[in-house]
């Protein structure tokens, strides 16, 4: 017999014993069997017998708890299940916790930042995002000190919600330390952070964020002599009740915890001990400057840098990539920036805006142009003659004058171009308003942004629906959550949101807890058809902790409504499902 098997005879065994009495059952036994079935990935078996050590009162072995975890999260159905137990882990000793002295008995799991960490990041390469909040509001509920490893994953769920304003905050935190021994780790930060200011469309902030980080270069910033301090992750807003904080201490981390080295959206990289942006970031600046109209941006970047002596990006190089992608006014305009601050750039790159104009057979532009090389022309180091500035005589003019070349920096911009949406920062913007009203518990004013955001054809997203579906959640308002399920499912029929267990999983459990039977039916039915995990373990806890006695005998009930007779049929149809006798 395959020791697969085996396992499932001691499972069913477990299972036996656990309906007669779970009081026979050994904790220990029972986390060597967790790990075993974890093992022979069969997570299921695995976190059902977690949970029967849970359902006793007892804490889970955390250091045997995280090897569970750890062959769990090999795969996307384990990885649901480790989220949820989890979070019944820790919300059960929660609600056994009366005053601060009980508190100790949550010292295993708050002193193990590796286990939220391995969880956290397994909801974010999943995208379940609304199980990475919760467990995110549970660290700073349980008091579990952070490490380095954590700021990288919060910032990733922060990016991914679009939560710039909490990036932010981790950003002055970070800036406030007297020291970064794990500057690498950083990189992923900060390259989360700069990913959403230019997905706002905020090239203001990110040429602001570029200075910054060539300023951080200098070793005094970094590295100061000085005690250290913990950082702040703020999770919502510190003005409402419903904020959370999670500390993190800047000199730990868990080295055996691996993290990808590479950056997730390539802005950052770590080059020689100093944080730097890449190329594509640099695309993506000016691509925005060029398309929003704001060169001055992208000109303040180099003026800043040449004031500090750190001219580590040519703004020639600049220049001449945007005449070659044949934005010859906002070249013009970041020549005309560069030379009021008292920035010479050089002949050749107002020669090929001369040419490129002529090309273009814009005259006007021409002679404005020629007549402005003509008054600064004796300021230039590179013209050694006084000819009359025209085509035919470039080349007595310009010293060793060459050919504009396709450089890299050109194909860096041609490929943004391909991904440049302008109205993208819309959406972000209108979902950041309704997540800040949903968190306030202010859902009249996120209805009125949500109807405004249809007004204007902008459509919603799958955070859209999380925002407002958590906060009717943590109010019990489970009628408006059906009404908001019959706008989900008509997005779904029409292919305009995509299907994500984690939305679903949410609409259950609410409609259990409100008692809306078909709808739970309804929503298992459309995950059943899409192959999507359902949690039986979950909704049947739910189901016997709410509605135990709920229609325990169907057939006493007499001169039932035909709507009462529908309601029993969901329920004895639920029961079937969930295996209640």
């Amino acid at each position: 017999m395959s020791s697969r098997r085996w396992l499932q005879r001691a499972f069913d065994l477990v299972l036996s014993v656990h309906q007669i009495n779970s009081n026979v059952l050994n904790c220990g036994s029972l986390m060597r069997l967790a790990l075993a079935l974890a093992r022979d990935q069969m997570p299921v078996p695995a976190s059902m017998v977690l949970r029967i050590i849970l359902e006793s009162g007892k804490l889970p072995d955390v250091d045997i708890l995280s090897m569970v975890f750890l062959h769990m999260l090999k795969s996307q159905v384990g990885s649901y299940l480790v989220t949820d137990v989890m979070i019944e882990t820790c919300e059960s000793f929660l609600d056994q916790v009366t005053d601060r002295r009980e508190m100790k008995k949550l010292d295993p799991i708050k002193n193990n930042a590796t286990l939220f960490n391995m969880v956290l990041e397994s909801c974010v390469n999943f995208k379940c995002i609304i199980k990475a909040q919760k467990i995110m509001e549970l660290m700073s509920l349980v008091g579990v000190v952070a490490d380095v490893n954590t700021v990288v994953i919060a910032s990733r769920v922060f990016e991914m919600v679009g939560q710039r304003d909490e990036l932010i905050q981790m950003k002055r935190s970070i800036d406030s330390l007297t020291s970064l021994p794990f500057l690498q780790y950083y990189q992923h930060f900060f390259d989360s952070l700069l990913s959403l200011h230019f997905k706002y469309n905020d090239m203001d902030a990110a040429a602001k964020f570029l200075i910054n980080l060539h300023q951080q270069r200098k070793p005094s910033v970094f590295f100061p002599n000085g005690l250290q301090k913990q950082g702040i992750i703020q999770i919502g807003s510190g003005n409402l009740k419903t904020g959370y904080r999670i500390m993190f201490d800047p000199g730990k981390v868990d080295r055996s915890f691996v993290l990808g080295t590479e950056s997730q959206f390539g802005l950052v990289v770590l080059t020689n001990g100093n944080l730097l942006h890449t190329e594509k970031a640099l695309a993506k600046l000016i691509v925005g400057c060029v398309k929003s109209r704001n060169m001055h941006a992208l000109s303040s970047l180099f003026i800043m840098l040449h004031k500090e002596d750190l001219e580590v990006i040519s703004p020639l190089d600049v220049v001449n990539a945007c005449i070659q992608m044949g934005w010859l006014h906002a070249a013009h305009e970041m020549l005309d920036d560069l030379e009021s601050a008292g920035i010479q750039v050089g002949i050749t790159s107002y020669i090929s805006l001369l040419r490129a104009y002529e090309q273009e057979n814009k005259s006007e532009e021409f002679d404005g142009l020629l007549q402005q090389i003509q008054k600064i022309a004796s300021t230039m180091d590179d013209i050694h003659s006084n000819y009359p500035f025209t085509i035919k005589n470039i080349a007595k003019i310009v010293k060793d004058e060459m050919p504009l070349t396709n450089s890299s920096l050109f194909a860096a911009l041609a490929e943004e171009m391909k991904h440049y949406n302008p109205e993208g920062h819309l959406t972000l913007e209108f979902n950041n308003s309704i997540l800040f009203f949903c968190k306030a518990k202010m859902m009249e004013d996120a209805l009125c942004t949500y109807k405004r955001m249809r007004e204007q054809h902008i459509r919603p997203t799958y955070y859209t629906f999380c925002h407002i579906l958590c906060s009717y959640s943590s109010m019990d308002m489970h009628r408006e959550i059906t009404m908001l399920w019959g706008e989900i499912k008509r997005r779904l029929e029409y292919g305009e949101l995509d299907v994500d267990r984690d939305l679903l999983d949410c609409l259950i459990l609410n409609f259990l807890k409100g008692g809306y039977f078909s709808r739970v039916m309804e929503v298992i039915s459309y995950m059943s058809k899409h192959n999507i995990h359902c949690d039986k373990w979950k909704y049947r806890h739910v189901f016997l902790k709410l509605h135990k006695n709920l229609y325990r005998n169907l057939n006493s009930l007499h001169d039932k409504t035909e709507a009462q007779n529908k309601r029993i049929e969901d329920v004895r149809a639920f029961r079937s499902w969930a295996g209640i006798k």
